[in-house]
């Protein structure tokens, strides 16, 4: 894998499985070892707990190899710090501790509230399509 590390939000890995488009994109590099991923089993949980709305018809079997396909790719990470950096939506903490467990430069999110950041300790937060669109200036990454 290289060196490069990206953490994806629980959005970004939903949009990718159900809508493809640039999330899909950012995972198919991960799959590839262009980029690494660094996911927590907070972001895991949060992934099948969305997963499983009836709205998006999905098996519990069906989860699990989508879960076990991010576990695969990713590298797993275990936050030893606690974050409260997010006031009006603390499930977004879990990001950030991910990430600074992962060490990772940049947090890839669709959440209005970790957007709203830009840059946290040092690392880097975009949209997808940002993202997506500084791959294609610097294939290794932004």
């Amino acid at each position: 894998m290289s060196q490069y590390c990206v953490v994806l939000d629980s959005n970004v890995y939903i949009s990718a499985f159900l809508f493809g488009g640039h999330p899909r994109t950012i995972i198919e590099r991960i799959v590839n070892s262009q980029i690494t991923g660094a996911v927590s089993m907070a972001i895991l949980d949060e992934v099948r707990e969305v997963l499983r709305r009836p709205k998006f018809g999905l098996t519990d079997e069906g989860i699990m190899v989508l879960s076990a396909e991010i576990q695969d790719a990713c590298i797993i990470v275990t936050p030893t710090e606690t974050v409260c950096a997010v006031a009006n939506d603390p499930d977004d903490d879990r990001v950030l501790e991910c990430a600074l467990a992962a060490k990772a430069e940049v947090i890839i999110t669709g959440d209005a509230h970790l957007l709203a950041l830009e840059k946290w300790r040092g690392i880097a937060i975009c949209s997808p399509s940002t993202f997506v669109e500084q791959l294609k200036q610097k294939p290794t990454g932004p």
